[in-house]
């Protein structure tokens, strides 16, 4: 096999990024603005290779000619980068130096996860358009995991009358409370583990739709990812993995007598408080416990420094993720900017600017990400009125704005930019956080890791069950 394109860039010099969900939407715009603030940020000589994930081959080969044409017009737009190189600039140059790839994934499908991470750990990725031969990935330095599914059908008309007139544009268009969520589907056990599934010793545990298209499923993925996102070598950068929440992801969109909301909690709100608790207690102490069983594997066992997790949001853009008529969803997208211009900070609306705070998580410094005590902090896209998107706290219910109680006058007083202080966008009704309130918070976070794994491990069995089966029946024939 051929030496890939990067190979004579030094190995500090080389940044490798995972996104899934990257053919439209927030994906896509994460995608183009991973490109453009590394070629704007980084040396002259790296190399960025980036691998964003999609269902099938077709939406791959789309998925990477879209960024491909946006590089090349990064590239040759009279911009930041003519200015660094000085009058030598030549855009090929620029062009020849990030290179993309893509793997096929479906995050309702537990055995394509495995096979995916297989395929990034143990074999080649490929270029679906073909301009580019099979390469093998050493490592990667950023996962993250953008792709999800809404699972809704439509608005509740009188419900969003009452929020409108009640609440305000504003606060109707950032925390809605009019969405219908679908009923929760069940994913069938049959179409995952084949026929075979039928034959197990003990089946394993039932999965909602939207519960593992955006969260088990990233769950299992960055498991089997250990391998390629740990290090042995302290001066390689720590791998990162930044989760993909929402504006909206409140306490009461949890219980964990219906922990995969298949009953009476809408699904993607209820996906996204426990995204939320699972990167923000992480790195808690009696967290730990339960958690340190997922960062362990006989392939990471020489590898002792773990990938750090991180969270975002996008804000609110205007994607097809929601079910509307195109009369209504452009009517949808103008009360969008008209709360921008009203001052909401997290009204983004396109995608490339919802893009900010992922892109930024993946490729800021590590110093700076650890002087902010980033894996602490949801981070929020925000926007000002004339479309200047920067990173920005956002307030999670139970843990604040950085897991400690903070004192309300302080932050009344708080200085800096107008859109980028805390109590700016803050949701009508929230209180303030209490030491109880973190000690909650810390444990509903404990019974989220304790309940994903038992989920992870009970479907690891399964498939390695289903696996040995279908060998032993190839070999038998």
């Amino acid at each position: 096999m051929a030496p890939p394109p990067w190979a004579g860039a030094a190995s500090h010099e080389q940044y490798f990024v995972l996104l899934t969900g990257a053919n439209s939407g927030v994906g896509l715009g994460i995608g183009e603005r991973i490109i453009d603030e590394f070629l704007a940020s980084r040396s002259l000589t790296s190399h960025l290779i980036l691998i964003p994930t999609t269902r099938s081959v077709s939406k791959s080969r789309d998925t990477v000619q879209s960024l491909r044409a946006h590089l090349v017009k990064t590239a040759k737009a009279p911009n930041v980068l003519r200015s660094r190189v000085g009058p030598d600039y030549d855009p090929q140059t620029v062009i020849s130096r990030v290179h993309i790839y893509s793997v096929q994934l479906d995050l309702c499908n537990i055995r394509s996860i495995y096979n995916a991470a297989k395929q990034l750990a143990h074999g080649e990725v490929s270029d679906p358009t073909g301009l580019a031969g099979n390469v093998k990935i050493p490592r990667l330095d950023a996962a993250l995991f953008n792709a999800g599914i809404g699972g809704w059908s439509g608005l509740d008309w009188p419900g969003l009358i009452k929020q409108f007139f009640t609440e305000g544009l504003v606060e109707s268009c950032t925390f809605p409370s009019f969405k219908m969520a679908l009923p929760a589907a069940t994913l069938d056990k049959r179409k995952l583990l084949g026929d075979a599934a039928s034959d197990l010793k003990t089946s394993p545990p039932k999965l909602a739709e939207v519960f593992c298209a955006n969260v088990f499923g990233h769950y299992v993925l960055a498991h089997e990812l250990l391998p390629l996102l740990s290090r042995t070598d302290p001066d390689l950068p720590q791998g990162r993995i930044v989760w993909t929440s929402s504006t909206d992801a409140g306490r009461e969109h949890l219980s964990f007598e219906d922990f995969q909301a298949q009953r009476c909690h809408p699904p993607y709100e209820n996906s996204k408080r426990i995204t939320d608790l699972l990167c923000l207690t992480a790195d808690l102490p009696s967290v730990q416990k339960v958690s340190a069983p997922y960062f362990s594997s006989p392939a990471t066992a020489d590898k002792p420094i773990k990938p750090r997790l991180y969270l975002s949001h996008p804000g609110v853009v205007c994607t097809p993720l929601f079910p509307l008529h195109w009369t209504l969803f452009w009517l949808y997208w103008a009360a969008m900017y008209v709360a921008r211009w009203c001052g909401s900070p997290w009204h983004t609306v396109e995608s490339y600017l919802g893009a900010c705070a992922t892109s930024w998580l993946a490729l800021a410094d590590q110093e700076t990400l650890d002087s902010l005590r980033a894996e602490r902090v949801k981070w929020g896209s925000s926007a000002d009125r004339a479309g200047h998107a920067a990173p920005k706290k956002t307030e999670v219910e139970g843990w604040g704005w950085e897991g400690k109680v903070e004192n309300r006058q302080a932050l009344e007083r708080e200085g800096g930019e107008r859109v980028l202080r805390k109590l700016v966008g803050r949701k009508k009704g929230s209180t303030d956080l209490t030491e109880d309130g973190l000690v909650e918070f810390e444990e509903d976070g404990r019974r989220c890791w304790e309940e994903l794994e038992r989920l992870r491990t009970a479907w690891e069995k399964a498939v390695r069950e289903v696996d040995a089966k279908e060998a032993k029946g190839k070999h038998e024939s």
